[in-house]
């Protein structure tokens, strides 16, 4: 379905909203991290390594679209700061594979409260039918767009 014509692309916000939206939210987590000391950007490594099982940097790229120089970066000073270990896997010795630190464990099981304290102030002004109508949104969109995430985490849901 087209929504939008070049004639009136200039009055389409989407894009700006989904994007001042997405900052918005990493600026909260960033405050929200800090006394833990680290960012956003390690907040959600840590946080799919913990929820969802995720143990190589490939698939770490994948879920947050990060190019592997990126990545290794980012693993690097999560190694640094203790939270994380990477050891070359036993079946494949070219694969590396992530473990959480005991200090990175700890870290991960306080993740969903301290993810719920920024969600929460992040969608403090929007009702909670309004909140579960934004996410049936979203959802849609990228189901729709085939997001290879979304298909595989959320949409039998």
């Amino acid at each position: 379905m087209k929504h939008f014509t070049p004639d009136d692309f200039r009055n389409c916000h989407l894009g700006l909203l989904l994007g001042r939206a997405a900052l918005l939210k990493d600026r909260i987590i960033d405050s929200h991290m800090e006394p833990h000391g680290i960012t956003a950007a390690q907040f959600k490594v840590l946080i799919i390594m913990a929820q969802y099982g995720v143990d190589t940097p490939a698939e770490l790229c994948r879920h947050l679209s990060l190019d592997s120089g990126s990545m290794t970066r980012m693993l690097d000073r999560l190694e640094q700061k203790g939270f994380l270990a990477r050891q070359r896997s036993e079946a494949d010795r070219r694969q590396v594979q992530l473990m959480l630190t005991e200090e990175g464990q700890k870290l991960a099981d306080r993740l969903p409260h301290i993810g719920a304290e920024a969600m929460n102030e992040l969608a403090g002004a929007i009702s909670p039918a309004e909140l579960q109508t934004l996410e049936q949104i979203l959802k849609k969109i990228l189901l729709a767009a085939g997001d290879p995430i979304t298909v595989q985490r959320v949409g039998d849901k």
